[in-house]
């Protein structure tokens, strides 16, 4: 954990190895706005979870959101914006499916979905990052 008085940066132990960013940057001066860095399908290991199964992938990709967030004392009733990136924009509907079960409520929050040609490693197929308020964090 990095903090400065205009910014507190997180990289949990709970999450995967970050390698060159932080998994989380926290602005009080925003409001206590968390950005949470892109998430992919792996665990606190590196291991990837899911295979080629897209929506085993997504799942774990918002558990780490769900992770990521309670680091900072929050949850998904607070994201204001998901940036949503996938290999194959067939697979929208199983991504809403996946995300409407983890954020519920009338006012789900920003989005912005993009289809990519690959990412960092070629057995990813979904990568998501969040903002959200983090009423707890100092």
């Amino acid at each position: 954990m990095t903090h400065t008085q205009e910014q507190i940066l997180l990289a949990p132990n709970t999450l995967p190895a970050p390698a060159g960013y932080s998994h989380i940057a926290i602005v009080p001066a925003t409001a206590n706005l968390a950005f949470i860095s892109g998430q992919v399908p792996l665990d606190s290991e590196g291991k990837l979870i899911g295979g080629q199964n897209f929506e085993e992938q997504a799942i774990q990709v918002f558990r780490n959101i769900g992770i990521a967030l309670e680091a900072v004392g929050s949850d998904f009733r607070n994201v204001v914006k998901f940036g949503m990136f996938v290999t194959d924009m067939a697979n929208l509907p199983t991504l809403r499916s996946v995300r409407d079960r983890f954020v519920v409520g009338d006012a789900p929050p920003t989005s912005t979905l993009v289809e990519v040609s690959r990412f960092f490693r070629p057995d990813i197929l979904v990568e998501i990052e969040a903002i959200a308020l983090c009423p707890g964090a100092r």
